[in-house]
Formats: C-alpha cells, structure tokens, sequence
C-alpha cells in the first residue's frame, strides 16, 4: 500500500542506479572524471532529491552488496530507507528483449534489468553514471524502440548532471 502511495505522488519517480550510491558513499576518487562526478552527485543530492519519489530494486541491493565489505556496507546503509521495485516476470521478459533487440552484450543483464525495472514501473527518470549501456546516445533510440514495441513508455535516462542542470 505504501509503495502504491509513493507511485501516485506528485513528484517525479526516480529510479537510482546503483552507481549513484557508489558515487554517493565512495571515497573520493584521483581521476579527475570520476571526482567531478562524484561533485555533482553529491550537489544533486543536496539540492535536488527533495523534488523527486526515488526508488530502487533488488538488482541494486545485489550489485551494492559486491566488492570491499567496508564500501559495500556504506551503499547498503545509504540504500536502507529507498522503497524497492519488484522484478517481476513482465520485468524479467523486458529485460531479456532489450538484450536480444537493442542489442545489449549478455554481460549488460543488470543492465538490461535496471532500464526494465525502471520502465515496467512507470518511472519517470532512470538516474545513472553507467554511460555504457544505460546512458548511451548511441543506444537511446533502440532502447526506447524495444520499450514502445513491449507496450511502455521508457523513462527519461539521464545521469545527475542532466537532472542538476534542469533544476538551476
């Protein structure tokens, strides 16, 4: 009931990626890139996340769960109070159809998975810094082709910056 609540509110539904959390609670990085990013992350965070319904899924729980233990508990405990979207079996038949169509490398599953989540749960932003297979120009249009011809309306996938710059 709560969920359902939180998915009829006035604020636009974010889905966060789970590197957000991993920008959010990492020590601060020495390459360059990957600082500002961590900025503009923790600015977003600051300034912008009131505006929004956030959520985030089992998927995100699993990939934060990996790596240095000390590291992995910090995005856990970050990730504690996010309500989580259901991988469902509509989700799980997205997601193998992104695979197949957009096409993603079968190494992208979670990938594939993240847009499905946030797509079969009516988000309206998919918030990421994976500008590999999520966030790519190049796969945009066939990621939201493959989303329409399954009968949704892919959200809006942006990283931080975007969704920093919009509110300014």
């Amino acid at each position: 009931m709560e969920l359902e609540a939180q998915l009829l509110s006035a604020k636009p539904r974010v889905y966060l990626e789970t590197t957000i959390a991993s920008y959010l609670t990492a020590w601060p990085s020495r390459d360059l890139i990957m600082v500002a990013n961590q900025e503009i992350t923790h600015e977003w965070w600051t300034n912008r996340k009131d505006a929004f319904e956030i959520f985030v899924s089992q998927t995100v729980i699993k990939e934060s769960s990996a790596g240095d233990q000390n590291a992995a508990q910090r995005r856990l405990e970050f990730l504690k109070p996010f309500p989580r979207l259901d991988i469902t079996d509509e989700v799980e038949s997205l997601a193998e159809k992104l695979i197949a169509d957009v096409p993603l490398p079968p190494k992208a599953q979670a990938d594939a998975l993240h847009i499905a989540i946030a797509t079969a749960n009516k988000m309206d932003y998919l918030l990421t810094w994976n500008c590999t297979h999520i966030a790519n120009a190049t796969l945009r249009s066939q990621i939201e082709r493959v989303c329409r011809s399954q009968g949704y309306e892919p959200p809006v996938v942006c990283t931080q910056q975007e969704m920093l710059e919009q509110g300014e």
